[in-house]
């Protein structure tokens, strides 16, 4: 009897062991996967890019205006997408769900995306305000501000990827030729980027006020929700301060917009070079580029700090805020720039 007790003991025992174990190595996987995935992507060429989509359709030769631009906001959804561990904002299982900077970051680099194809299609491919749009940014855009958790039935991955595929067949079509007159048009002139720079202004504006706002020494309220927050950038109105717990939240949401824009600026500064030369407004697209890109340097802490004044500890959403705030000053002196006649 007790020779039975004894090996039913033993069995018990490895039965235990080898949960424990597995709950070790499912663990461990979860920990080092959840690191991987909730690391930024790095920055990305924009011609380089552009490059790599035209030979795919053999035009390697033929970079029309606008085509970089296009290009870079379609790569902008691809990496979203296809990033270390995909899109994850509507993950709904580990290691992502557990991931709450990446979803931030995505969200801000989303809106970016979102104000830059709305450009694309109400701006800079219309001659003027009663031509006709073009027929695939129109099916481009509202893809793309498809709701960004839904997971099934259909999932937001699908439905950004055909606003990917639609702006492939604009850039296709801005590649060719119909006679004289070109099947798809952009269009960069002075008027078009002053309209998308007053939207880059109010998103920038909200973003380093929400950033300030998280400072220890700042009077505001409870925090919003993220559609909440969407809507006070649109408006321009203050913005409540968020609990300490979603700190990070903001300044991820910050850093993810920082990148999307940056590359947009980039190809801004290609495609609408001459106009860009012409008003003598080079520099200032050089200083947003230049904000952006020290805003985006690399995190060196585990966590992201909040210290008071001249204390022991950087305050980090401080810092971005005032990165992001001479990125809007910047955006301001061009809009003039860009309204002069």
């Amino acid at each position: 009897m007790a020779a039975n007790e004894t090996v039913q003991d033993i069995k018990s025992r490895g039965i235990l062991w080898g949960f424990s174990v597995f709950g070790i190595i499912v663990l461990t996987v979860l920990i080092i996967l959840g690191a991987w995935w909730g690391s930024e992507p790095g920055q990305f060429n924009i011609v380089d890019e552009a490059e790599k989509r035209a030979k795919e359709t053999h035009e390697t030769e033929n970079l029309p205006t606008g085509y970089v631009y296009t290009n870079t906001l379609a790569h902008i959804a691809e990496v979203l997408l296809h990033k270390p561990g995909g899109y994850i904002t509507n993950d709904v299982g580990p290691p992502g769900v557990f991931l709450d900077n990446v979803p931030n970051w995505e969200f801000g680099a989303l809106v970016m995306l979102r104000d830059a194809t709305s450009a694309l299609r109400n701006h800079f491919a219309r001659d003027q305000s009663q031509s006709a749009e073009d027929p695939d940014l129109a099916v481009a855009e509202p893809y793309f501000y498809f709701e960004n958790d839904s997971w099934a039935l259909p999932s937001t991955e699908a439905e950004y990827q055909k606003g990917v595929e639609a702006l492939h067949k604009y850039m296709e079509r801005l590649q060719h030729f119909g006679g004289n007159i070109k099947k798809a048009q952009f269009y960069s002139r002075a008027d078009n980027l002053w309209q998308y720079t007053e939207v880059v202004i109010k998103r920038l504006g909200g973003l380093s006020t929400r950033l300030t706002a998280n400072s220890s020494g700042s009077n505001y309220g409870p925090g919003l929700t993220q559609l909440e927050r969407e809507e006070a950038d649109k408006q321009g109105t203050p913005v409540a301060k968020v609990t300490w717990l979603e700190i990070d939240d903001v300044f991820y949401e910050a850093r993810g917009a920082s990148w999307a824009l940056l590359h947009i600026l980039r190809a801004i500064k290609h495609d609408f070079k001459d106009i860009l030369l012409d008003k003598r407004a080079m520099r200032t697209v050089e200083i947003m580029i230049k904000s952006l890109e020290n805003s985006l340097e690399p995190i060196f802490s585990p966590m992201i700090l909040n210290g008071d004044g001249y204390g022991l500890f950087a305050n980090y959403s401080l810092t971005m805020a005032n990165y992001i705030a001479r990125a809007n000053a910047a955006a301001l002196d061009l809009r003039d720039i860009m309204n002069r006649g």
